[in-house]
């Protein structure tokens, strides 16, 4: 099929085949098969055999009778969607009832609920800039954040890994009045930690606002697993605003963004991704509230999320391969080239246990490695296994420093 081009006139036309528009796409996917940087979609089975050490199953709720059993409950009740946005159709009582208790939960005045964490964050990072304002961030920051960035219009300065000076420097030299300082709690590639309390600090100093995407921290860190910033002694901060998923250790989706209630009410009436955006799912919704139900209940939970890293970290440094030291959930082992991430991971994935790859450009610094993540589920047993797969797979030259 062909079409003229535009701006023509039909009656004296040169037809150019419609397919070749998007040639450009058949280069590209080139480039990224040459440099072994292709991605495949593998459905997984309910009924899978393989031990999971790539997703972000923290407290193992996903699957728990109670969180599923809410969310069909929800669904029956509520229906399969929410109908609309939550401004209009999209808000039950159920996602008024999770803010209360996530609010409770984490010592924040007020909270709102999103379709996803990735929409939180595009919603708390747009909505609190914008034109006439500046962003200093880490370069370490997650996708949805430096969208969030790339979005809001503000002047942003990106600082170098876990650099507290830099961060402050960057807020003391800035030329606008209002400012945010945007960080991870927990870095998604590495699982190492911020250093809240000193960018805090530089954030008081300046007169800046300090946003923290608690994602990887909520449910693992912190008294009873209350999240990285209450860890650091920031709960109720007055200049702290922190976002979540719900997906990760509440085993559920969706996101939220927690702070001041001033800070909630501006977001209702401004975030684009709050407002143009369809509300989250009953089922959602039901399930994340009784897992936050579970982990108030269990609050042995987060410990053994942490211990069952420490223990992967610890034994995967102890058989030479160069393993992280976990802060939360997270532990990365880092491989020689992008090809050999990728090998290993097919290869452990055929010994039965599956582990996440990733490879340039996913991660910032370049360096390719395995990415696990623990469970407080997993038994001693399972490690075990996690451990022999692992190292019997690791390539020549893994464990060279």
């Amino acid at each position: 099929m062909c079409q003229p081009r535009a701006g023509t006139d039909r009656r004296n036309v040169r037809l150019v085949p419609v397919t070749s528009v998007f040639d450009w796409l058949d280069t590209r996917a080139d480039e990224r098969r040459r440099a072994g940087l292709t991605r495949t979609l593998r459905p997984r089975r309910p009924d899978s055999d393989l031990l999971d050490l790539a997703g972000n199953d923290y407290l193992g709720l996903s699957r728990d009778k109670r969180v599923a059993g809410a969310a069909a409950a929800a669904t029956l009740r509520w229906g399969a969607g929410a109908t609309g946005s939550r401004l209009v159709t999209g808000t039950i009582e159920a996602h008024t009832e999770l803010e209360h208790e996530l609010a409770s939960f984490c010592g924040t005045q007020a909270a709102l609920v999103f379709s996803s964490g990735f929409t939180a964050n595009l919603g708390a990072v747009t909505a609190l800039s914008g034109k006439g304002s500046a962003i200093v961030t880490d370069a370490y920051l997650h996708a949805s954040l430096i969208d969030g960035c790339r979005l809001s219009r503000a002047d942003v300065a990106v600082v170098a890994h876990g650099d507290p000076s830099a961060a402050a420097h960057a807020l003391r030299t800035r030329r606008t009045e209002r400012a945010l300082m945007v960080t991870d709690s927990v870095f998604s590639v590495d699982g190492d930690l911020a250093a809240l309390p000193a960018l805090h600090a530089a954030c008081r100093e300046t007169r800046a606002a300090l946003v923290v995407d608690d994602a990887h921290g909520l449910g693992v860190l912190g008294e009873g697993g209350r999240g990285a910033v209450a860890d650091a002694g920031l709960i109720g901060e007055p200049d702290v605003v922190t976002t979540v998923t719900l997906s990760k250790a509440l085993g559920a989706q969706g996101g939220a963004v927690l702070g001041p209630r001033r800070v909630i009410k501006h977001l209702v009436d401004s975030a684009r991704s709050f407002i143009f955006d369809t509300g989250l799912a009953p089922a959602s919704t039901a399930a994340a509230l009784t897992a936050l139900n579970i982990l108030r209940d269990e609050p042995d939970l987060p410990g053994r999320v942490r211990g069952n890293a420490l223990a992967l970290s610890q034994r995967l440094r102890a058989a030479g391969l160069r393993a992280t030291e976990p802060a939360a959930a997270v532990v990365s082992v880092l491989a020689p080239t992008p090809e050999a991430a990728l090998r290993w991971a097919e290869d452990c994935r055929s010994a039965g246990v599956w582990v996440g790859c990733f490879r340039p450009p996913s991660v910032p610094d370049g360096v390719s490695r395995l990415r696990l993540t623990a469970r407080a589920d997993l038994t001693e047993g399972e490690v075990d296994r996690a451990v022999e797969v692992i190292t019997r797979c690791a390539p020549p030259r893994a464990g060279a420093s």
